[in-house]
């Protein structure tokens, strides 16, 4: 049998990527927060994200360099075990998990709810099960289809962000005039503070988780070494582009902070911008924007647990196995799949509350592997730039470490308790830290033997 039907397949192009980019960040989810970060901010929700975009900005940098030396499936825990140490990245890994495994999760459980709340005669685990059966058959059928599916979701959510801008600057005018639209009291008014700001970033940065996750699928891109640094900087780039004109738009029309309920103040915007038939499509863009999220986010995921696999950091046979003929990772696919069943008792506080403990640990290390990376080819006798290798990182990790401090008490519990169990595994798994981790050896043969 040829060796090359054990590999994934190299399909995707640079637009491809980005796509899938911006499906997973959800570009509809600045509306679906909005709310929560204008009450933060005292409305200046756009200041907020133009603040969070620069602060993603550097480990975005930090990712495009990693996945420029590392183009493999792995992400976070591929670029720390092999520019750090292999048990920290082990521990990267497993904190990732968290993010990947539970994004989905909620991604699925934030659609759900959006429909029950449309149709309550409907029992709340037929939307979470006809989200997770259909975007396992997809993913399972392979990422090409899944693409494909992908654009046409894509291009219904940029739609409706379009017809939202669009009639969000209309009902500006009517009310105003032209002059209103260069209002400058969404980025700071009397309201406006600091700390405010500073709070309000931090939960806007959640929104730019996404941007990373393109890296699990360099195994299937074109050019991996020059299209994935492409990617991600474009993903952040454009997502970040995209917060910060909506966040502006909603703030024209709904100046400060003050709603009937700052949880679903978007729908109450879109009422008021295009009546209850535009609301009625507005919730079926977010619904779709959930959809096309799912998608990316299994897929992702499913290649995490595929390098793990291979790794035999989880067991080779079952986690590094693709299918023969589908060429996709069937079983890391459908368990992500039945983990999203939690959904049916959980709500999205507490399953967020995960994900961005696994996030932000992740980013702080994936800044440090650059840095350790400077350090090792200056060891080596090269030159490698300093922007680029040191203070840019540096930045970024600081940042990261900022967000990470500021997340509430359970989702810092909730993380060092997982963090402590996948210290165990780790125990067991090297013989009470004698010898290392399994490590992957990066060359395309190995890694076909490897799952195989």
């Amino acid at each position: 049998m040829d060796p090359s039907e054990h590999t994934l397949a190299r399909t995707l192009t640079l637009k491809s990527v980005v796509l899938f980019g911006l499906a997973y960040m959800t570009p509809l989810i600045v509306l679906g927060t909005f709310g929560v970060v204008a009450d933060t901010t005292g409305g200046a929700v756009p200041t907020a994200y133009l603040l969070a975009l620069c602060a993603m900005l550097f480990t975005a940098h930090s990712y495009g360099k990693m996945a420029a030396a590392y183009p493999v499936a792995g992400s976070a825990y591929t670029y720390v075990r092999e520019a750090i140490d292999g048990r920290v990245g082990f521990l990267v890994g497993w904190a990732t998990l968290l993010d990947y495994f539970f994004l989905p999760m909620v991604i699925w459980l934030i659609g759900g709810a959006y429909l029950q709340a449309e149709f309550p005669g409907v029992p709340f685990w037929v939307w979470i099960l006809g989200f997770i059966v259909l975007t396992t058959a997809l993913n399972v059928r392979g990422i090409r289809t899944a693409e494909r599916v992908n654009d046409l979701l894509m291009v219904f959510q940029f739609l409706v962000i379009a017809f939202f801008v669009l009639l969000s600057l209309r009902h500006v005018v009517q009310l105003g005039g032209a002059g209103a639209l260069a209002d400058a009291a969404p980025f700071a008014n009397h309201a406006t503070t600091l700390a405010g700001i500073s709070a309000g970033a931090a939960i806007a940065a959640y929104s730019f988780l996404g941007f990373d996750a393109v890296t699990t699928l360099t195994e299937e891109t074109l050019e991996p070494k020059r299209t994935m640094p492409r990617a991600i900087l474009l993903v952040a780039l454009i997502g970040g582009g995209i917060f910060v004109a909506v966040a502006y738009a909603t703030q024209l029309v709904h100046p400060g902070s003050v709603f009937a309920d700052a949880d679903s103040a978007a729908f109450e915007i879109a009422r008021v911008i295009g009546g209850d038939v535009f609301a009625s499509v507005f919730l079926a863009g977010l619904v779709v924007a959930q959809f096309a999220s799912g998608i990316s986010a299994q897929a992702s995921t499913s290649r995490l647990l595929l390098a793990m696999g291979r790794d035999s950091v989880l067991p080779r046979r079952t986690f590094g196995w693709i299918h023969p003929r589908l060429r996709t990772p069937v079983f890391n696919i459908l368990l992500t799949g039945a983990i999203g069943l939690i959904a049916l008792c959980m709500n999205v506080t507490t399953s967020t509350s995960f994900i961005n403990f696994g996030a932000f640990t992740a980013f702080t290390f994936v800044n440090l592997s650059v840095l350790a990376t400077y350090l090792r080819r200056r060891r080596a006798g090269e030159r490698p730039r300093v922007l680029s290798y040191v203070i840019a990182p540096v930045i970024g990790a600081g940042v990261d470490i900022w967000l990470l401090a500021h997340l509430d008490s359970k989702a810092q519990l909730l993380g060092l308790v997982w963090l402590a169990v996948g210290v165990g595994y780790l125990a067991a798994l090297t013989k009470g830290f004698r010898r290392p981790p399994p490590k992957m050896d990066l060359t395309e043969d190995s890694r076909t033997a490897a799952v195989t």
